[in-house]
């Protein structure tokens, strides 16, 4: 008998500052059996980066094609398409001719460190990317935000990021590795 994904409900009120985007967001996310808690809210963070009306989850680990999240215009090309973790050289150059911005979001420390210098030199040439690094010891401290049902707040201002609800916040420092 196949797992089914576990379903956490999001309200998440974003302010970014960074983009002039003020808005109360509604989120489902299905967390796939074989996903942590650390990468199901990395995925939510990606969301509260990158806000905007059109950007939806995708089917994520249950789909090969799709990436973790897409913005598509609303005549259906794809705007901006996220992956989060070390996808493939290959998936992200294919990524880069089907979308007019591909970004992607690491997290996990060491396994981040040693993807770049990997596919570092190759992803240079893709102009339409751009790599995201978050820290290990932040996105654990984030981790601890993950409930079936999250009220969050999150406020980017200056590059920082400030996640949090009624009882924590989280402060997070993106690092871009390519723009």
């Amino acid at each position: 008998m196949a797992l089914k994904a576990t379903v956490f409900k999001a309200q998440v009120q974003i302010s970014d500052m960074d983009r002039h985007y003020y808005e109360s967001h509604t989120l489902t996310l299905a967390r796939h059996p074989s996903e942590t808690d650390e990468r199901m809210i990395v995925r939510l963070l990606a969301f509260c980066l990158f806000a905007d009306p059109q950007l939806a989850f995708t089917k994520g680990l249950s789909a090969d094609d799709e990436p973790d999240l897409w913005q598509r215009s609303l005549s259906g090309e794809i705007e901006r398409w996220i992956e989060v973790g070390q996808p493939d050289e290959r998936r992200l150059r294919k990524a880069s001719g089907r979308a007019r911005e591909v970004v992607v979001i690491t997290y996990s420390g060491r396994a981040a460190e040693l993807w770049w210098p990997q596919n570092g030199e190759a992803l240079e040439r893709l102009r339409n990317l751009r790599v995201v690094d978050l820290s290990s010891s932040e996105v654990q401290t984030l981790t601890g935000l993950v409930e079936r049902s999250m009220d969050l707040q999150c406020t980017i201002d200056g590059g920082e990021v400030w996640i949090g609800n009624a009882r924590e916040t989280v402060a997070l420092t993106p690092r871009l590795r390519q723009v």
